[in-house]
């Protein structure tokens, strides 16, 4: 019986991915949101994608880190705030990627702010530009996950969920 079920459930999934559809295309709007990987703490982020041309998005990004350090016998803790925003390019046409992936490649431009109590560290507020890889897998036409390297949102990548509306 837990065999049957197990089966019944892997078939729902794998036609429920059957059926979704991962390129954003022109018009059309998704959230991402999730946690990253970084040397400096765990980020945790949240972005707009908004679909320009069947293969382009642009859109917000925002993320927040937290770390905590000891210097010179002393602990200081250090807050990252980034602003960004970035325009990617869906490779699904042109690679003829099955329909409930999606992989791109992009630049995020981010306006980055360092907080920290009373150690003048090597970082300082401003400007960046970075460049990132990432893809993603629908369970079903809204609802996603996501992996990305890069991006400037932390200086290892993110991982999340990704929900079209």
């Amino acid at each position: 019986m837990k065999r049957i079920n197990l089966l019944m459930l892997m078939l729902l999934l794998v036609s429920s991915a059957a059926f979704s559809q991962a390129p954003l295309g022109k018009g059309g709007k998704q959230l991402n949101a999730g946690l990253g990987f970084s040397t400096w703490g765990v980020p945790i982020y949240a972005g707009l994608d908004f679909g320009v041309h069947q293969d382009i998005t642009i859109g917000p990004v925002i993320s927040f880190q937290n770390y905590g350090y000891t210097a010179a016998g002393n602990k200081y803790n250090q807050n990252l705030i980034v602003l960004g925003f970035n325009g990617n390019y869906h490779f699904n046409t042109i690679l003829d990627i099955p329909s409930q992936w999606d992989f791109y490649a992009g630049l995020t431009m981010g306006y980055y702010i360092w907080s920290d109590n009373d150690y003048i560290g090597r970082e300082s507020s401003g400007l960046g530009l970075y460049a990132q890889v990432g893809g993603r897998y629908f369970f079903n036409d809204n609802f996603g996950v996501n992996l990305q390297f890069g991006g400037g949102t932390s200086s290892g990548g993110t991982f999340g969920i990704t929900y079209k509306f």
